[in-house]
């Protein structure tokens, strides 16, 4: 997995990732069996930045919900800062962090927050202070119950709030 992650993974342009979301959602479209007009992204940790990234992105979008979406990816991989993208998403987003993750500074969360509120966009932010990187994941040691099944409803309602599900 590290392998994965360091050859391929980080090597991804963003831009690229995008344009790949982007055909995945007119294929959804093309093919007749997906409503795209109740578009949303979800990711964890990568899957978390690119998230983030989506929601700067398409216009289409009705909510988006970023679990532990690192600080890293954005400097290895955009030119846009972790905070900046607050301030240009596209649609409401729900960001879920650990509060002992130690790959997103408390800091970076509290500026990107800020960033939103100043741009009047709808974004959530819900910290768990316990909970560690990948919380939801029940298969690694860092997941955390409580915060998992908070996170998961949180997430739903979102969706169900923003006209998605």
């Amino acid at each position: 997995m590290p392998e994965l992650i360091e050859k391929i993974v980080k090597k991804a342009p963003t831009d690229e990732l995008m344009s790949d979301l982007d055909a995945t959602v007119a294929y959804a479209k093309s093919s007749g069996k997906a409503n795209t007009a109740k578009l949303a992204v979800t990711g964890f940790c990568w899957g978390g930045f690119v998230t983030w990234m989506y929601a700067t992105h398409n216009p289409g979008l009705k909510a988006a919900v970023s679990y532990y979406g690192s600080d890293r990816w954005f400097k290895e991989m955009t030119s846009k800062s972790a905070i900046e993208i607050g301030a240009e998403v596209k649609c409401p987003v729900l960001a879920l962090y650990g509060g002992q993750d130690q790959s997103i500074p408390a800091e970076t969360i509290e500026k990107r927050q800020e960033a939103c509120k100043a741009a009047g966009k709808k974004c959530e932010f819900k910290i768990y202070p316990d909970a560690k990187h990948g919380f939801l994941a029940d298969y690694r040691p860092t997941y955390n119950a409580d915060a998992a099944k908070d996170g998961w409803d949180r997430m739903l309602a979102w969706f169900k709030q923003n006209g998605v599900a």
